[in-house]
């Protein structure tokens, strides 16, 4: 009797989820994250009682819901923000698309007080990381690629093994840049960002280690 070395491929035929459909935090400052949501994303309170409440800002039932916990819990806030710089989820991603919805709601987020922690051109996207009043970092991105197959090449090239974080960028000059008349092509390459008489920074160090 033969044995057949091929290895047996598993059917992973309908594994992918169709959606990310909300995600939940556990929060002391229920008030504060309700204002900070509405704010970033435009969130209303759907339901909202003393133990939860589901926000959302599109036609999902709901995008996020807030488990409110005892308010003591809030003076633990820095060791759970220094959790996630070393362990468990980092940041959440989500998409703006063009490039100039990125930046116009990076610029009216600033009129209001609300400012990126990190500004980066990763490669595969260019990036504003924003954190919540529970420390939760979200990664407001756009693709720089038109298609997943270019963005897959991209992830397989060698400018990206040798700098997989990428380059930081001013978004002020960004937002400049395109409002004179730039390519926005040209805008989503890796130190277009730079403003003149600046070094364009490379950070080579892990996201999760960034900002200790």
């Amino acid at each position: 009797m033969t044995h057949d070395p091929t290895p047996t491929v598993p059917d992973h035929a309908g594994a992918a989820p169709d959606l990310l459909a909300h995600w939940v935090v556990k929060t002391a400052r229920a008030k504060e994250m309700i204002a900070w949501y509405s704010t970033v994303f435009g969130a209303h309170v759907v339901h909202e009682d003393s133990q939860i409440a589901f926000l959302t800002w599109d036609d999902e039932s709901h995008r996020l819901a807030l488990v409110k916990v005892p308010r003591v819990l809030r003076y633990l806030f820095p060791l759970a923000h220094l959790r996630r710089k070393i362990y468990g989820v980092d940041h959440l991603a989500l998409t703006f698309t063009p490039l100039e919805r990125l930046l116009t709601n990076y610029e009216r987020l600033k009129a209001l007080g609300i400012t990126p922690v990190w500004s980066i051109n990763h490669g595969p996207t260019t990036s504003l990381y924003y954190e919540d009043p529970d420390g939760v970092r979200l990664e407001l991105q756009t693709e720089n690629f038109a298609t997943a197959a270019e963005t897959a090449d991209y992830l397989h090239s060698t400018a990206f093994a040798a700098n997989p974080i990428g380059v930081e960028f001013d978004p002020d000059y960004l937002l400049e840049r395109l409002r004179r008349g730039d390519d926005p092509a040209c805008l989503l390459e890796r130190g277009a960002g730079t403003r003149p008489g600046t070094t364009s920074r490379a950070n080579k160090r892990t996201i999760t280690w960034k900002t200790l």
